[in-house]
């Protein structure tokens, strides 16, 4: 079971990244995925959550209406739209198959001017 993710970067505030987990080694279309955030100093935080079909999602409160989770079961991805970044967003995210301890290695986020 293997989840690499990519996409992160430096971004000036208020500006966008996607993120992208590619998955394989398990069936991906069953399983619910989540991403999470962890910055220098603090605990890992989940940020977000869809539904093995795609259909139900869940923000955290710090996120919702910035971020969107999604996926596509046909390419074993799932991605995380982040718009209106803001210098606490930074930390580096990881995804994760809900129900397992199945991390990948995580993409840093940078949001900076």
């Amino acid at each position: 079971v293997q989840l690499v993710e990519s996409g992160g970067g430096l971004v000036q505030p208020g500006g966008s990244l996607r993120l992208s987990c590619v998955a394989s080694g398990f069936t991906f279309s069953s399983n619910g995925m989540s991403w999470y955030r962890q910055a220098p100093g603090k605990e890992r935080e989940l940020v977000a959550v869809i539904s093995s079909a795609g259909g139900s999602t869940k923000y955290s409160d710090s996120v919702e209406g910035r971020f969107t989770i999604s996926r596509d079961n046909g390419k074993n991805t799932v991605y995380l739209q982040m718009n209106s970044l803001k210098p606490e967003d930074t930390a580096v995210y990881y995804c994760k198959m809900l129900g397992t301890d199945v991390w990948g290695q995580g993409t840093q986020v940078t949001v900076s001017s």
